[in-house]
């Protein structure tokens, strides 16, 4: 027993010391220089210790050979700030503890700043056509301004601002004339002059699409958004690049508009695409509360002929729904936003009760119009067979024609810091048009998000929706109304909110409203909390009472979009309410 305390303690020895070894080898490659800058000046501190860098696992006499070094080093980040006349001093400190046969060592610099150099003129002159040009000459930085401490930074972001401006605004024949930084360091004093002659604006040429595109020209022309002759504008050749990568046709664009081959001041554009694989299949899996676990796929014809036609198609398998869908595209001027889609579907629910299979074959002509409004315009015959736990059965055929409306407006595709979104829905039917019932039935959906101090972020919901009809039996489930749900009222199971017959039974109502207002307090770059109400209800008239949900969660901004999980009260019993968890996800607009 003895002899293996003592091994026990011999080991507990050795592992104590290599720890202390491990900590005095890191103290050995801690940073060795240091700068103390007397007063109030942060902003010199940080910047020479960013100009000396990383100093560590010197011996003292490679620091005593460093110090001048370091000097000159903290005097030029000391000079970019504008304190051309500082006192620097420097000392080292030795320990006398000694490890692998090395001292540490510290070297100290200790920097008084002295008076700073201070601007005393600055003349800033843009010559030529782009003196007139109001997007040139517009918000040219104000520092380095008069009487400011000269930052050699803030001179070089003005001098790069107006270079940069040229080449985005096409005027490439333009130089700096005179272009001086005058400093009398014992003066303290500083002159800047920068006088810019613009010369000429370009103007973008014809675009000509190389050979091996195997497209219609006529396709990739309506891509290109700019008529030839307009002045040139980087922005211009970067939204058709953008446009064509969106397209979903090609793996590899290059667009050249070399200004040397410029004729007449007109540039020419040559772009190159490389057609991609013309199909692909996807597969995932996912959750919500709503419906449980659900697994998605899609198969796409990204083309199928040179006029750039698409087809696909897409299914959605869970415990309560399962639906397949297909579609065919046609793209229109311009293809980015306009299109004709030919759409034919199958879907199968069982949600609380209410069974319903539909078939549906349609078609839709997508059209953005000149304030940026999504236009849906779309006919389609939907035949439904359906029954709500024996109460109510039956068969419905309906033609629907429908138009919809839609604006999105965000800072952000997948996690905007403020935006909004518009939606108008309506479409109906009537009995001398193919169909079995007489149905007008619209839905409205505002969403509005504001971010304040970067970490504060409100978001609100509205929704609103109402069908009309001489008789509401022949109304089929899919055009009634229900609420409840990770989308809907929070603390309320999916779809359970709805008018009951004289049974119980929840068979649907004839209007929907839902508000929700939530904040969110951002924790970390990716997560954030959230508390939130919500108060609603699918209703036969607007009298009749709204259920209420609260509740509180967390928000993971992913890189495909915020992953939600709520915890939720329902705080109305007689709806059903209890506490919920909901999880969800997608951007919030």
């Amino acid at each position: 027993m003895l002899s293996v305390r003592t091994a026990r303690t011999s080991y507990f020895r050795r592992l104590a010391g290599l720890v202390i070894c491990c900590l005095l080898s890191g103290l050995l490659q801690a940073q060795q220089v240091r700068v103390e800058v007397e007063g109030e000046f942060p902003g010199l501190k940080d910047n020479a210790e960013a100009f000396l860098g990383e100093v560590k696992g010197r011996t003292p006499r490679e620091l005593r050979r460093f110090a001048p070094t370091a000097v000159r080093k903290v005097s030029r980040a000391l000079r970019a700030l504008g304190y051309y006349n500082p006192d620097i001093d420097w000392q080292l400190k030795e320990d006398d503890e000694e490890t692998d046969d090395k001292k540490r060592a510290s070297l100290m610099i200790t920097v008084v700043p002295g008076e700073p150099v201070r601007v005393v003129s600055r003349t800033v002159q843009i010559n030529g056509p782009a003196a007139s040009d109001e997007e040139f000459v517009r918000d040219l930085p104000k520092q380095p301004a008069e009487g400011d401490v000269l930052n050699h930074g803030q001179y070089a972001s003005l001098r790069g601002t107006i270079e940069f401006r040229a080449r985005q605004r096409g005027y490439f024949d333009g130089q700096f004339t005179e272009s001086r930084l005058a400093v009398n360091p014992e003066a303290g004093t500083a002159e800047i002059t920068l006088i810019f002659e613009s010369g000429e604006r370009y103007s973008l040429g014809e675009v000509s699409f190389e050979e091996g595109h195997w497209f219609e020209l006529g396709l990739l022309e309506d891509f290109v958004t700019f008529d030839p002759g307009i002045p040139y504008h980087a922005d211009e050749i970067a939204q058709l690049n953008r446009d064509l990568s969106s397209s979903g046709y090609f793996t590899g664009i290059e667009i050249d508009a070399p200004p040397e081959q410029a004729d007449n001041g007109m540039i020419p554009v040559s772009v190159a695409v490389t057609r991609r694989e013309p199909r692909s299949v996807a597969m995932g899996i996912g959750f919500s509360t709503d419906v449980g676990p659900r697994f998605k796929g899609n198969w796409r014809e990204h083309w199928i002929n040179p006029m750039g036609h698409r087809r696909g198609a897409e299914t959605e398998l869970s415990e309560p729904r399962q639906n397949l869908s297909a579609y065919y595209e046609l793209p229109l001027d311009p293809p980015m936003t306009d299109l004709i889609r030919l759409t034919a579907g199958y879907q199968r629910e069982d949600i609380e009760g209410v069974e319903s299979e539909l078939i549906t074959v349609g078609q839709q002509w997508q059209h953005e119009l000149d304030n940026g409004w999504l236009q849906v315009l779309s006919i389609r015959w939907e035949g439904e067979r359906f029954n709500i736990r024996d109460e109510e059965s039956g068969t419905s055929s309906l033609f629907l024609p429908g138009a919809g409306y839609s604006k999105i407006h965000a800072d952000s595709p997948l996690d905007p810091s403020r935006g909004y979104r518009l939606q108008f829905d309506v479409t109906g039917s009537h009995r001398a048009l193919l169909s079995k019932a007489d149905i007008l039935h619209g839905s409205m959906l505002a969403k509005g998000l504001y971010t304040v101090f970067d970490r504060h972020r409100f978001v609100g919901r509205f929704q609103l929706g109402g069908v009309a009809t001489n008789d509401f039996s022949d109304v089929p489930p899919s055009l009634r109304f229900f609420a409840g749900g990770d989308q809907s009222v929070r603390g309320y199971a999916y779809e359970t909110l709805s008018p009951e017959n004289e049974n119980g039974v929840a068979v649907g109502g004839r209007f929907l409203l839902v508000g929700s207002g939530e904040y969110q307090y951002g924790i970390t770059d990716r997560w954030r909390a959230a508390v939130f109400v919500d108060h609603g209800n699918a209703i036969n008239d607007f009298n009749d009472p709204l259920a209420t949900g609260v509740g509180a969660g967390v928000r993971w901004i992913s890189p495909v979009g915020p992953l939600r999980l709520d915890i939720a009260k329902g705080l109305d019993r007689e709806f059903g309410g209890d506490w919920r968890i909901h999880f969800s996800m997608g951007p919030e607009l």
